[in-house]
């Protein structure tokens, strides 16, 4: 399987170009609109194409690049359901799989940062079993944090908290060495104690993140909603460009 990370330090936004290399298969996870240029040319020096691209939500911070892609390369849009997009696009549902020839994505339903929110698995057949390797957390659980709950609710932040409790218990049922992949790190308004390390593991979190041992989910939930930091900037209009998914929306 081949695996690429893309770190845009403007936002602290990570993304990553992932998947077979043997049936040249590729998919992009949380693009950002300003690497499109760079997803593109390191596929191409690969010998391979995007077929596919994920999105874990729909973001607030930054301008996606899955309409770029999907005009690009042909690309096909996956999004949670229920995300509200108004482009084509394939929804997926909790527990669908997306096979990339032998690297294969499976969804996890992990709502509470959004509404609609998804962390994907990836196993690679050719290691001998479809376990996962590696999971993309999105915006779910984040490296010694958490997403923050506000952003795409209205009042309901707590309520969000308590789906995000939830959520996380579903990835810690993941193995130990499963590597986590998040889509922010360290100067993201995403969250609040992120770390600078943009990797780690589930058994990493698991033993290290502080927000990971708050059992209660009333507790956690008041935890994540004292003291947020202010929202990203242009909010409303990134999100509503990346709602319309037109391409060149938001400069």
């Amino acid at each position: 399987m081949l695996l690429r990370p893309f770190l845009n330090d403007a936002t602290s936004c990570a993304s990553y170009l992932f998947g077979c290399g043997t049936q040249a298969k590729l998919a992009v996870v949380d693009p950002h609109a300003d690497l499109v240029d760079d997803y593109l040319a390191t596929a191409a020096a690969l010998g391979a194409s995007i077929v596919a691209v994920f999105e874990t939500h729909l973001q607030a911070d930054h301008v996606s690049g899955l309409p770029q892609l999907v005009a690009r390369a042909g690309a096909t849009a996956y999004l949670p359901a229920d995300t509200g997009v108004e482009f084509a696009h394939v929804a997926l549902a909790d527990g669908d799989v997306v096979e990339l020839g032998n690297t294969l994505v499976s969804t996890i339903a992990t709502p509470g940062h959004a509404p609609a929110h998804h962390a994907y698995t990836v196993a690679d057949r050719r290691r001998g079993t479809e376990e996962p390797w590696l999971v993309f957390s999105g915006d779910s659980l984040l490296i010694g944090d958490v997403g923050r709950p506000d952003l795409h609710v209205a009042g309901d932040a707590r309520g969000q908290a308590r789906l995000l409790h939830a959520s996380l218990q579903r990835l810690l049922e993941l193995p130990d060495h499963v590597v986590l992949y998040p889509s922010h790190y360290a100067g993201s308004v995403c969250g609040r104690g992120l770390s600078g390390n943009p990797v780690s593991s589930i058994g990493f979190e698991r033993t290290h993140n502080p927000l990971l041992a708050v059992t209660d989910a009333d507790v956690f939930a008041e935890a994540l909603v004292a003291e947020m930091p202010p929202p990203p900037a242009e909010q409303e209009r990134i999100v509503a460009a990346n709602r319309a998914g037109a391409v060149g929306a938001v400069a």
